[in-house]
């Protein structure tokens, strides 16, 4: 985990070979985890108040609209998508990969863009293109259409997590990252819940024979036309930096600036670093939350695309899996603020991340090992299974909170959701059709994910504890030698764009 060499950024030349530092484990903790030395904890209340009130709702909104979008699919093949296209559940399941092929293409460009464009702009111009994208699914008549559409779909909305990510550590404290990371990607199970109503309502209608169009079409234009609206706000309410912000005066924005100082992970630099894309490529961490991102949405993958199918395999009709997928939604919701607000609370981010999975593992085991007959045990198994998104969360935060320098940032950001692309790609295809009802395959593939996920989790834990107490053990040792290094490193680390290797001072959350 140690790196020990000489780096020189931004002009001056950190030594990482000297023992010599000079914070101390108390000056080095105080570094990370105060709010600020030149910020009160009044102005600090009400900074956070403001940033809140008008960075957390468009960030909500847009999260929500994004999972309605790419789960439409999922509501559009009960209400006659794949009668009316002709579409095999091979054909299907191709359709849900094909949203991540496009999202696998769109992650490099995207995290080298936004560190470079400035950052709500090219963020805002994504979410309007796939709102129009998105409509135009309505207009579809065959398998080939779709696969275009779906294929664009996922190419813009790659844009919308690692932005988000970046949002985050641009705009709070280590400490308030990891609950407000939960509060905007709660926004997926709200949408969960949302989504279900919504294409019950159109579905009821369409049966009804109200509408002059299939009612999935109408699903498309109206999520379309709302993704569109949604970009133009993002577009002129979220600002590029917090130096930009419009909502705060010129003193606010300073005291803005000093409150995130401490977070020591130097976001805001334009210039491309390839020591550190080195850097990231050779980091341990960097390759376990790949891992985790590749083999646990596998899992993610095949529920978002085929829940209405799996709810309707447990023995329920077509209408009524609409219905039904809605509580689960409420279930994620409830698990993800509570989890993550404790995470953060305790200080134990990733041991509630651990609970989240494995509570979602013992949802899988529910679904596979139950008999059919108990079709109410199976469908709870379901709603169980959802809370195992929190560690992906979890994972998410740390990038934000644990990865310092902006080029190691990017380049960790990509690779994350490059194995997350993978993941969800895989994951449509565990579901067969030889192997409905019970489709015991793909739930035994879900249970050794979770499983995975689980062990990745615990050991990503036991390397940041063993890091930090290795740079407690320096601080101390450089404490009774009255050194310097440690406190200059982590007053610089912004200025300098160092990244947590470098900076000696710097402490990994747990």
């Amino acid at each position: 985990m140690s790196l020990n060499r000489s780096s020189s950024a931004g002009g001056k030349t950190v030594d990482l070979e000297k023992d010599d530092a000079s914070s101390g484990v108390r000056a080095a903790q105080a570094n990370v985890d105060a709010t600020s030395t030149d910020v009160s904890a009044s102005e600090n209340r009400r900074i956070l108040r403001k940033i809140d009130l008008h960075i957390m709702p468009l960030m909500c909104a847009v999260y929500l609209i994004q999972f309605l979008d790419k789960t439409s699919l999922s509501y559009a093949a009960i209400m006659g998508l794949r009668e009316d296209n002709n579409l095999s559940l091979s054909e299907f399941s191709l359709l849900s990969s094909i949203f991540y092929i496009g999202y696998l293409v769109g992650q490099w460009p995207t995290n080298w863009l936004l560190q470079r464009l400035p950052l709500a702009k090219y963020t805002a111009a994504n979410i309007i293109v796939w709102g129009v994208v998105l409509a135009c699914t309505a207009v579809t008549t065959d398998f080939k259409g779709l696969m275009v559409v779906r294929f664009f779909l996922g190419l813009f909305e790659s844009c919308v997590s690692p932005s988000f990510a970046l949002v985050t550590s641009m705009w709070y404290l280590k400490k308030e990252q990891g609950s407000r990371t939960g509060i905007w990607f709660a926004q997926n199970a709200v949408a969960n819940a949302l989504g279900s109503f919504l294409a019950y309502g159109l579905a009821k209608h369409d049966l009804a024979g109200d509408f002059t169009i299939p009612g999935w079409q109408i699903l498309f234009i109206l999520l379309g036309g709302l993704t569109v609206v949604l970009g133009l706000a993002v577009l002129f309410f979220l600002p590029d930096t917090v130096r930009s912000a419009r909502f705060l005066s010129h003193e606010d924005r300073l005291v803005a600036v000093r409150r995130i100082k401490s977070n020591q992970t130097g976001v805001g630099s334009k210039v491309h670093k390839w020591y550190q894309v080195k850097e990231a490529l050779r980091d341990p961490l960097t390759w376990l939350y790949c891992l985790y991102a590749l083999a646990v949405n596998v899992f993610n993958g095949a529920i978002t695309s085929f829940f209405s199918i799996l709810i309707k395999a447990l023995g329920f009709n077509g209408l009524d899996s609409l219905l039904l997928s809605a509580p689960g939604g409420a279930v994620l919701f409830i698990g993800v603020i509570s989890l993550m607000y404790l995470g953060d609370r305790f200080k134990k981010r990733l041991l509630f991340g651990i609970v989240g999975l494995s509570i979602g593992l013992l949802g899988v085991l529910l679904i596979w090992l139950l008999p059919t007959s108990v079709q109410v045990g199976r469908l709870i198994g379901y709603y169980l299974s959802l809370v195992a998104t929190v560690g992906f969360i979890v994972i998410l935060s740390l990038i934000s909170s644990n990865v310092s320098g902006s080029s190691k940032k990017t380049t960790t950001s990509a690779m994350f959701f490059i194995a997350y692309a993978v993941g969800n790609l895989i994951g449509p295809q565990t579901f067969r059709a030889q192997d409905a009802p019970r489709y015991g395959p793909a739930l035994a593939t879900f249970t050794g994910v979770i499983a995975f996920g689980i062990v990745d989790l615990a050991l990503i834990w036991f390397l940041n504890v063993r890091e930090n107490r290795r740079r407690d053990a320096l601080a101390l040792e450089s404490e009774g030698k009255g050194a310097s290094g440690q406190q200059q490193q982590g007053q610089d680390a912004d200025e300098l764009d160092l990244t947590d290797r470098e900076n000696l001072a710097f402490r990994y959350v747990c």
